[in-house]
């Protein structure tokens, strides 16, 4: 899908790892996720005045109803600009797309902007919490980088799981299983700038060879970086911003709630 803006840099938010449940009493390691979902959205509001298109990372549901989408579908298209969701190990796309309706909107797809593509993948298995790319996905990923090449474009790529160590021992043994599939399509693309992807419910901002490696916070809970086994973090819910620039550079940045206190259960020893 094409979406034309006149303006230097293309405003991008990202949303991700929301785990709205059917219930809006539903909670995530003792937060209630709709309430933060809430917040998280009302910061949005606040601080972004010219977004042009949103991307949401996956896990966008904890129980994949139709109703937990629905909510998010409404909080979402309520400020009226494209959105676009990619499936996490949470989500069924079946049921995504029942509410989401226009598939051109779900991964895999590519998002054409005037001087970038961007490229969501779908690396959910069914039932599974880690993360791969069947080669479906990687002869889409590639096809599309071959596009974006021949016109010049510089990309980003997006998907849930993340394809590099976090450090993390058990949040690494749930990342994406095939990264070096991965890498070996990417590595053979300059024009890739950056990939994004959610899952790890913290922000990450690293580079591999020159391309910048970006995660974001949850909306809801967060994950303790640097932890060996399972551990919640006591920092606040937000969305990562970019401004997408027509010279391939990237100004992005990490926005959380503040003056909210946030009740982690720590006694809960998974999600």
């Amino acid at each position: 899908m094409s979406i034309s803006t006149d303006k230097k840099a293309t405003r991008v938010v990202q949303i991700s790892d929301c785990h709205l449940f059917k219930d809006t009493e539903g909670k995530l390691l003792g937060i209630n996720t709709q309430s933060s979902f809430e917040l998280v959205m009302a910061l949005v509001r606040a601080e972004q005045k010219e977004i042009d298109l949103f991307l949401c990372t996956g896990d966008l549901s904890q129980d994949s109803s139709p109703e937990a989408y629905q909510r998010f579908h409404n909080a979402i298209t309520a400020f009226g600009k494209p959105a676009y969701w990619l499936s996490g190990n949470h989500d069924v796309v079946s049921v995504m797309q029942g509410v989401l309706k226009d598939k051109s909107k779900l991964s895999p797809c590519v998002i054409e902007l005037e001087s970038w593509h961007i490229i969501m993948l779908d690396t959910s298995i069914r039932n599974k919490v880690p993360g791969r790319l069947e080669k479906v996905q990687l002869d889409f990923l590639d096809a599309s980088l071959a596009a974006a090449a021949s016109k010049g474009k510089h990309v980003m790529v997006c998907l849930h799981h993340h394809p590099i160590p976090m450090n993390s021992q058990w949040l690494d043994g749930v990342a994406l299983e095939n990264p070096q599939d991965f890498f070996a399509i990417i590595d053979r693309y300059k024009q890739v700038k950056t990939i994004v992807w959610g899952h790890v419910h913290q922000e990450f901002d690293g580079t591999r060879n020159n391309v910048r490696m970006l995660s974001l916070p949850s909306t809801c809970a967060q994950f303790k970086p640097l932890s060996d086994e399972f551990a919640a973090d006591d920092k606040s819910p937000g969305y990562r911003w970019f401004d997408l620039n027509a010279d391939g550079s990237i100004v992005t940045g990490v926005s959380r709630v503040v003056g909210v206190t946030f009740e982690v259960d720590y006694s809960v020893k998974g999600y």
